[in-house]
């Protein structure tokens, strides 16, 4: 049985990664000083192909959002979705669930939960590779993986927008893990990208593919990295502290106004 102690004992060695980084941390918090999270409702849903590590990286997440105040209702299974009225009684789903299949109740739950306010976060397949024959899920994301050349590789993670509170402050950081090459809503709000190399693909050597972005759904708010493989992949400071902001962010849904921005690739 997972308990609350085991969550904050397996989740140290993260948490002490992220310390690297602790004049970084106030800018993802709210003038007076707290957490975003503070008093937020959490649904944390975890699942699906086990190689990516959901339960590893749900103790990583639901203590650290625990102990910055949220209230966090963890499930091992979609049916959340349809157990609890997400639109009253949460605020934030954090899903950690790559592949499988979801049912049309439990998805058409989710979505209308999203496009009523609450914030959806995620990383990697967890969020972005989840439930292949779900173009509306797929709708609500802003991407979805369609490949990783080579497997797990050395890449480099370019931050491309040093205004936005989610990656202000943080520098260009390297990655020992999956590249993922997504399919992407080209007005999603760009924040980080990786260029690829020709090595194991070369018709996409020299390809810009974004990494980290938010967008919103309806009135809800989206936030997806495609980093975090594996829960190790959190070691690296910076991929733990993008992936806290944009989870904070996200909380933030149905209480701040959402930016307003239009990002269309063809345009003239």
């Amino acid at each position: 049985m997972i308990t609350r102690r085991s969550f904050i004992e397996k989740s140290a060695a993260a948490i002490a990664a992220a310390a690297i980084v602790p004049s970084l941390y106030s800018r993802a918090l709210l003038p007076d000083g707290t957490s975003p999270l503070n008093g937020k409702k959490v649904l944390y849903v975890w699942g699906g192909w086990m190689g990516h590590e959901p339960d590893k990286c749900r103790d990583i997440f639901v203590p650290w959002m625990e102990s910055e105040g949220a209230v966090v209702s963890v499930s091992d299974t979609l049916d959340a979705y349809i157990n609890m009225d997400l639109k009253k009684d949460i605020d934030l789903i954090v899903q950690a669930w790559t592949m499988g299949t979801i049912t049309n109740n439990q998805e058409k739950a989710l979505l209308e939960a999203v496009k009523s306010g609450a914030g959806i976060a995620g990383w990697h397949g967890g969020l972005g590779d989840s439930f292949r024959n779900n173009t509306e899920y797929q709708f609500m994301v802003g991407g979805q993986w369609v490949a990783h050349p080579g497997g797990v590789i050395d890449y480099r993670v370019n931050i491309t927008d040093q205004k936005d509170p989610i990656t202000k402050g943080l520098t260009d950081f390297d990655m020992h893990s999956e590249q993922y090459y997504v399919h992407i809503d080209p007005n999603v709000k760009v924040l980080a990208t990786t260029t690829f190399n020709d090595t194991n693909a070369s018709w996409i050597g020299g390809n810009v593919c974004p990494v980290v972005w938010k967008k919103v759904y309806g009135s809800g708010r989206v936030f997806y990295s495609s980093l975090g493989h594996v829960a190790a992949d959190f070691n690296v400071p910076q991929a733990l502290e993008i992936q806290k902001r944009g989870i904070r962010w996200a909380s933030m849904s149905k209480y701040e106004s959402m930016e307003v921005w239009k990002q269309p690739v063809y345009k003239k």
